[in-house]
């Protein structure tokens, strides 16, 4: 069970904080109780029940979030292809529904070197689920880092760029 202040990943919405757990007033179910969630980049209230079956997660540590960073580049792009944008959308589904770090960086990855690769943009089925991915990634770990959402990519990058500076002086 989740506790009042806790930061969660909750479903495809993201990082979310819980602002209350209890019976809110329109709960017609007697004893049951509900988190309410603020998510942390928008501006509804969501009600749940706690033994939900919808995915919730503790937002990772800030170890967590640093390690992940110092592993991007070791991070393998998807092998995954198709023409079919139907299957294309169904992989890509498939990885945010994961809720795992390292999954989202895959597919940031893979659309990135698709778009290289092709010399080109990328189908706006790929722009579209990059751009998610990005957003559930970097949410997680301004959350997890204690910075801004705005400051995350240039926090990922210095900490790559300052790795790969260690690793090869």
């Amino acid at each position: 069970m989740y506790h009042t202040g806790e930061f969660i990943v909750y479903g495809t919405s993201g990082v979310c904080e819980v602002t209350a757990v209890g019976q809110p007033a329109f709960a017609r179910d007697e004893g049951r109780l509900y988190y309410t969630l603020t998510p942390v980049y928008g501006t509804e209230t969501i009600y749940i029940p706690v033994d939900s079956p919808v995915f919730m997660r503790p937002v990772i540590s800030r170890e967590q979030a640093e390690a992940l960073i110092e592993s991007i580049p070791a991070i393998e792009e998807d092998s995954f292809t198709t023409h079919s944008l139907r299957l294309a959308s169904e992989h890509y589904q498939a990885a945010l529904q994961s809720h795992d770090c390292h999954e989202l960086v895959q597919l940031i990855k893979t659309v990135y070197a698709k778009s290289r690769r092709n010399g080109r943009r990328v189908s706006q089925i790929d722009q579209r689920y990059r751009k998610r991915a990005e957003d559930l990634l970097h949410s997680e770990l301004a959350v997890a880092l204690g910075i801004p959402l705005k400051e995350v990519q240039p926090y990922i990058a210095r900490s790559i760029a300052s790795h790969k500076t260690c690793v090869h002086a």
